[in-house]
């Protein structure tokens, strides 16, 4: 963990990001960084109406995802290994995904102002699993403002997510397919996993789980 100071876990709606981090953090006794979700007042009107909410929806979150960065960065990042369970430039996933041309247009110009005084993690864990997958955690978890969320949604997201992560090189990357295992019910699991995040070093790297072939 001594080069890897900043671990960023990743991954599509339901993949059990938070979980992970919160893992990880206790295994590295790191800080964790959460995302902000539920002060979001324009989520749940946006899962019910996405043309009108996109650009609030997604402006609330650019600039909330940038003020927690930014605060972290006054902190001393680097004082303390920190856990967080989004990616800055994951942002960009929704927004291509729901914003239209003039929106996102607008939503760029401020997103390159904002992603330049961030510092980039020394590693991503971007978690998979299958939209069937994803949208059975969700339904288990059942928060409120994510009732409304369909299938096909979560089937965009998830390919969204996988042709960004296609081409990211911004830091090195594990990929990890998480659609038959789990991370908090299985300790050897865990184990594994911390194992390749251990051994990783640059580039991209696969890791298939053995409960997953």
């Amino acid at each position: 963990m001594a080069a890897k100071k900043y671990i960023v876990v990743e991954g599509p709606i339901g993949v059990g990001k938070s979980s992970l981090a919160k893992l990880l953090a206790a295994e590295f006794q790191a800080r964790t960084l959460f995302e902000s979700v539920e002060d979001n007042p324009f989520l749940a009107k946006f899962y019910q109406d996405r043309e009108t909410y996109a650009f609030q929806n997604q402006l609330f979150f650019l600039l909330n995802r940038y003020r927690q960065q930014h605060d972290l960065v006054q902190q001393d990042l680097f004082s303390q290994a920190t856990v967080s369970d989004y990616l800055f430039a994951k942002d960009k996933i929704f927004a291509s995904l729901t914003l239209n041309a003039d929106e996102l247009a607008l939503y760029q110009q401020i997103y390159q102002l904002l992603d330049i005084r961030l510092p980039k993690p020394d590693l991503v864990v971007y978690l998979q699993a299958r939209p069937d997958i994803l949208y059975k955690r969700l339904k288990k978890r059942d928060k409120s403002y994510e009732r409304s969320v369909t299938l096909e949604y979560l089937t965009e997201v998830a390919q969204a997510y996988s042709q960004f992560f296609f081409h990211y090189d911004e830091s090195p990357l594990l990929v990890v397919n998480t659609s038959e295992i789990d991370f908090v019910a299985s300790s050897r699991d865990l184990a594994d996993l911390v194992r390749e995040i251990n051994n990783m070093g640059s580039g991209t790297q696969h890791y298939i789980p053995l409960g997953s072939r």
